[in-house]
């Protein structure tokens, strides 16, 4: 028999488990499609200094993690256990299921997330604790469980990823809900904590990052086309270039967005299902440099750093970014809530600024600084400098 005195035993340091489940949350929507059917969730403002982690199966059962100053508190449902109050006479909670729980955590089973409606009790079927300074996980003390179940209260199967939590098996769970493979070394990669890069994301799902798929997400979201026409300047209705270009690497350009100052972002090289390819960028005046090695890492370099053309002229933080900050309080906000609809994995701004330094600098090297058919001696001019040196230009 399985069951929440098991899960206890099992169950990592706070620590430990809110970094895992933080984990399974970005892999579960870096894999899956359609963000509506991720199972693992995580929210850092669920209420006042509380954070929430939370898992739905779509059949019914689900468990959330709430981590508070005081502690932690741990609770499940299984809907078909004879423990659930929709199963007892009285429609109560199981006996002895949270008749301990201390009265600092106490309170998070009265949020109304965890009731429905007509029924006046928590719905639950496991719970455990963990208060701050202790050192072990608690449960009911005189909790018993009706026999004849392998898994009475649905622990074994609610917080199967909790206690089993190696890459491999973190793998078969996606596989077996996606019904597709998943790389084990992505996998690896998020559950050690190391950021979601482009790269282990297009990995864990290449078709949510292609160009066709990321292109039609900002079409379909308003608010998102909106920011980056304005503030990105990559207006998907600009795709029509001041004059043609020709690159000396041979690759072919698409014109794909362009901008009110006349510039043009162009996708380098053929266009295949699910590929990515190096997005180029070219000014009014004779300019150009490759901005990303691929259309996600574009789009991430213009939700989070805005000012990327003052980055390229030479501006650094944190100086760079700070006027568009003081204009826009809101930017943190609008930037997370960009990224999470566009499923573009998190950055920061000195992580895209890197990226962005480091794919500039091959512009002309490999071959992506452009002429106008016909002028091939009248290339245009770099927009980064050759050795680039910290200025202070004035700020677009």
């Amino acid at each position: 028999m399985s069951t929440v005195h098991d899960t206890a035993a099992l169950l990592p340091d706070p620590a430990g488990l809110r970094a895992h489940l933080r984990a399974l949350a970005v892999l579960d929507a870096a894999i899956g499609d359609d963000p509506r059917y991720c199972q693992y969730t995580f929210d850092a403002a669920w209420g006042p200094g509380t954070e929430a982690a939370l898992m739905e199966n779509g059949s019914g059962d689900d468990f959330s993690v709430l981590f508070t100053p005081a502690g932690v508190l741990v609770r499940g449902f299984d809907h078909e256990s004879q423990m659930s109050p929709y199963g007892t006479d009285d429609e109560q909670v199981w006996p002895g299921v949270i008749d301990d729980v201390p009265a600092t955590l106490r309170p998070l089973l009265d949020d109304p997330a965890f009731h429905e409606e007509g029924l006046g009790v928590p719905r639950v079927t496991a719970c455990l604790w963990r208060e701050t300074g202790d050192t072990a996980w608690r449960t009911g003390s005189a909790l018993t469980f009706p026999p004849g179940s392998a898994d009475p209260d649905g622990s074994g199967f609610l917080f199967d990823l909790l206690t089993t939590r190696s890459p491999e098996a973190v793998q078969a769970h996606f596989e077996d809900y996606y019904e597709r493979p998943v790389p084990l070394d992505a996998i690896r990669h998020v559950l050690a904590g190391h950021p979601l890069t482009p790269a282990v994301a297009a990995a864990l799902n290449p078709a949510a990052l292609s160009d066709n798929a990321l292109l039609g997400r900002i079409a379909a979201h308003p608010e998102a086309a909106s920011y980056l026409a304005c503030d990105g300047e990559f207006d998907l209705a600009r795709t029509d270039p001041i004059e043609p270009i020709t690159l000396p690497c041979g690759l072919p350009v698409e014109p794909v967005a362009g901008c009110n100052a006349g510039g043009t972002h162009y996708l380098c090289g053929p266009a295949t299902p699910g590929g990515h390819r190096p997005v180029l960028y070219t000014d009014s005046e004779g300019r150009a440099s490759l901005l990303a090695e691929s259309l996600a890492e574009a789009l991430t370099l213009m939700v989070v750093l805005p000012s990327w053309h003052d980055a390229l002229a030479g501006l650094r933080p944190p100086a760079l970014g700070a006027d568009h900050l003081a204009d826009h309080p809101d930017h943190p906000a609008v930037r997370d809530r960009l990224l999470a609809a566009l499923r573009l994995p998190p950055a920061t701004e000195q992580e895209v600024l890197d990226r962005l330094l480091t794919t500039a600098a091959r512009t002309a090297p490999d071959g992506f600084l452009p002429h106008v058919p016909g002028e091939e001696n009248c290339p245009f001019d770099p927009m980064l400098p050759p050795n680039p040196t910290a200025q202070d230009p004035t700020p677009r």
